[in-house]
């Protein structure tokens, strides 16, 4: 059979079978290594997709690979009605890194599983029902997830949502001050917006909400699935803020790119009623095993720094640039993103021509997430086909 008619052949079966709610570019993903992924034609393409968020560590790291077939020998699923050794020690040495005094952990399957956990845990710690969030922000899904989030075209079909959620402009510390009361549980930020247009927080506004938080007696969450775990050039996004949340919530690069989300929590979230909220496979000894390895490559290869770094000379090219079509240049670390004055999805076609996957943030922002072990020539070209398509745009 011919590659074309092999990718034909993919493409028909998955478009059959699939539920439809995915729209799909015209590529069949069959491999990936580190920064790079192969289509069925064996054409390489430089990803700044990264699995979403999902692939800091970039795409079959040996030390992720090596964790999860050793464990999927020795145990796969434990539930957590019982101990399990893998997920003890994952569970102290991500309380050991995390800020503060987030000693607690809840772990699931995905962010928006987290996210239900820390809406959850935080209604029944306070006895409050009220969550204030923020425009543009997003948070998931699934229907409290959904409820928080902001965008009208995720939340539309779906009304009525969770009631008692309160969505306020981010950034904007007199609006936050008067939906904060003593009927709010919990403010749930993201340090950085990501799917909102890769719109960092003020730092005044992070330590408005605490200050906040503290003075009403509801709870700060912080929403950290897509900036955790080395993405905006420190551990975790918080850490430029120096605001500590109540609960912190992790997901996407947690394990390495295998299914892993955490919702972790600070003192003054109390003890939990027993079976107030649930998993079936969240801390599966598997997902522990990969999460363990995640975090320890992190480490050794100073992928924050290493973020940091490229980032900022990422985002200095850019803005010196030469290019008419580039209204704002936003980011931390290597969360990028580049608000054009055109639509983005004719930017993203001519960029995975030119063999550069990247995603968008919106109508009009090009987002760049490439795994944090991308080397800094790929990086240079990546921003060399920006320059290009944009130059071939204004013509």
């Amino acid at each position: 059979m011919s590659d074309r008619s092999t990718t034909a052949s993919v493409h028909t079966i998955e478009q059959t079978h699939t539920s439809g709610v995915y729209p799909k570019r015209d590529l069949a993903i069959v491999r990936g290594e580190g920064a790079y992924l192969w289509d069925d034609r064996g054409r390489r393409y430089i990803d700044c997709v990264g699995g979403q968020g999902a692939a800091n560590l970039g795409h079959s790291h040996p030390a992720i690979a090596e964790a999860i077939a050793r464990q999927a020998r020795t145990l796969i699923s434990c539930p957590e009605i019982f101990y399990n050794d893998v997920r003890a020690r994952y569970l102290a040495e991500l309380t050991a890194v995390a800020p503060g005094e987030l000693n607690r952990a809840f772990l699931s399957n995905s962010g928006a599983e987290a996210i239900e956990a820390a809406l959850k845990f935080a209604r029944i710690s306070t006895g409050r029902r009220e969550i204030v969030a923020a425009m543009r922000g997003f948070h998931g899904r699934t229907m409290g997830a959904l409820s928080a989030t902001w965008n009208k075209k995720y939340r539309g079909p779906f009304l009525p949502l969770v009631p008692d959620f309160i969505h306020i402009p981010y950034n904007n510390i007199e609006a936050l001050t008067r939906a904060v009361s003593d009927a709010t549980a919990a403010v749930l930020l993201e340090p950085v917006q990501g799917e909102g247009g890769v719109r960092p927080a003020d730092p005044a506004f992070l330590q408005a909400a605490r200050e906040l938080c503290d003075e009403r007696g509801a709870l700060l969450i912080l929403d950290e699935i897509q900036t955790g775990f080395g993405r905006t050039g420190r551990l975790f996004a918080l850490e430029h803020y120096g605001v500590n949340p109540d609960i912190l919530v992790l997901a996407k690069s947690i394990a390495g790119g295998a299914p892993m989300g955490a919702t972790l929590l600070g003192p003054r979230v109390g003890e939990l009623p027993r079976m107030v909220h649930g998993s079936t496979f969240g801390g599966n000894p598997l997902a522990a095993a990969a999460a363990r390895a995640a975090l320890q490559v992190m480490q050794e290869e100073r992928l924050p720094e290493r973020a940091e770094r490229l980032g900022r000379q990422v985002m200095e090219r850019l803005r010196a640039m030469d290019a008419p079509l580039i209204r704002e240049v936003r980011g931390l670390g290597l969360m990028i993103g580049i608000e054009l004055k055109i639509k983005v999805g004719p930017v993203l076609r001519a960029l995975q021509e030119r063999g550069v996957l990247a995603l968008p943030a919106g109508a009009t922002v090009l987002r760049l997430l490439p795994p944090l072990v991308i080397e800094q020539e790929d990086m240079e070209q990546v921003v060399d086909a920006i320059e290009e398509v944009l130059a071939a745009m204004r013509q």
